[in-house]
């Protein structure tokens, strides 16, 4: 009798939830302390760290309920189905608190942004910036597709470098 071999679906859609509540506590965190507006290098380099160690969680737990063995296919689809997922849920989370939460997020972004960029071009006018305004209002819807696919190919190199990792292939004979 041969033994049921997991589902790469049922860890993608579990670990994934869990990478997508996780986000979202980090993002209210960042509510709750002012911070979200601001994209520094240490926000982006947190939740990238966060997503490595969910994804390698997912990989590893997959391993361990498949006998010890894993593909680095079966790697790439764990962790890519968790980064869709977890992806999907915080950007559901940044939708409601930009539309919800705080209707004016893009004018206080904007505003917050303005002195920043005026010192990198000194050379920008004020109807320049009001033309560049209008354009990042206009294309704002771009960030969920941009999100998920920026996601989707991240979880593919983490998911890549943790399959190289833990990969273990099953004896042929």
């Amino acid at each position: 009798m041969e033994e049921q071999q997991p589902k790469t679906g049922k860890f993608a859609l579990n670990y994934g939830l869990l990478l997508g509540v996780i986000s979202v506590v980090f993002g209210v965190m960042l509510y709750t302390q002012k911070m979200h507006y601001e994209r520094n290098t240490a926000i982006i380099v947190i939740s990238i760290v966060i997503m490595a160690a969910v994804v390698f969680l997912a990989i590893n737990a997959f391993k361990k309920a498949n006998g010890g063995y894993l593909t680095i296919s079966e790697a790439l689809k764990v962790a890519v189905g968790a980064a869709l997922i977890g992806a999907v849920i915080s950007l559901a989370y940044q939708f409601v608190l930009t539309n919800f939460i705080e209707p004016d997020f893009m004018d206080k972004a904007i505003e917050m942004a303005k002195p920043k960029a005026m010192e990198q071009n000194p050379s920008m006018t004020e109807e320049q910036w009001e033309q560049g305004v209008e354009m990042q209002k206009s294309l704002s819807w771009l960030q969920y597709p941009i999100g998920l696919i920026i996601n989707c190919v991240l979880g593919l190199i983490l998911g890549l470098i943790t399959g190289l990792i833990l990969k273990k292939s099953k004896a042929e004979y």
